[in-house]
């Protein structure tokens, strides 16, 4: 078993693999496990600057699969969650995202609460295609500050992504 483990992180390795990897990391970190997906799109575009906008729109549609992967396990987990139904915080929350309706989901950027936001939009059942637009645009926006952002701090790079250091 412990044969595949590197054979995998050789497949995922930057910048042979780099889109892949990019999309592959930014689809798991948008489901509910706690990961990020910043560093391996700044990594991959300091390593190749030409690749800036193919590596933010790869891991725009990953991240936005991942958030539409989120929706569903929601979706799904209907029934399991209608247990707290009545508590005066899932009250509140449920009232605010009826509200807004798939708009809340352009807040599926944000760090903690954007992962959890996509599966309570399928959990309530909002309209899949209309929370997936408004998550691409959310999470768009989001890799092209962050990554230009950390490219402006960091025009050097980082000692162990540029091997300067």
């Amino acid at each position: 078993m412990d044969t595949w483990i590197p054979h995998l992180l050789q497949l995922l390795a930057l910048p042979e693999f780099g889109l892949s990897t990019v999309f592959v990391v930014a689809f798991v970190s948008a489901t509910l496990l706690p990961m990020g997906s910043e560093p391996v799109v700044f990594g991959l575009v300091k390593l190749n600057p030409e690749l800036f906008w193919p590596a933010v729109l790869v891991a725009t549609v990953g991240n936005t699969l991942g958030g539409m992967a989120s929706w569903w396990m929601g979706y799904g987990a209907h029934q399991a969650v209608d247990q707290w139904r009545h508590s005066k915080t899932h009250v509140r929350a449920l009232d605010w995202l009826q509200r807004l309706g798939p708009k809340a989901c352009l807040l599926s950027w944000m760090p903690v609460i954007g992962d959890p936001l996509c599966a309570v939009a399928g959990w309530l059942r909002m309209p899949l295609w209309p929370c997936t637009a408004y998550m691409a645009v959310g999470k768009l926006a989001r890799y092209v500050l962050m990554t230009a952002g950390l490219l402006w701090v960091f025009p050097q790079g980082l000692p162990f992504i540029s091997g300067t250091g």
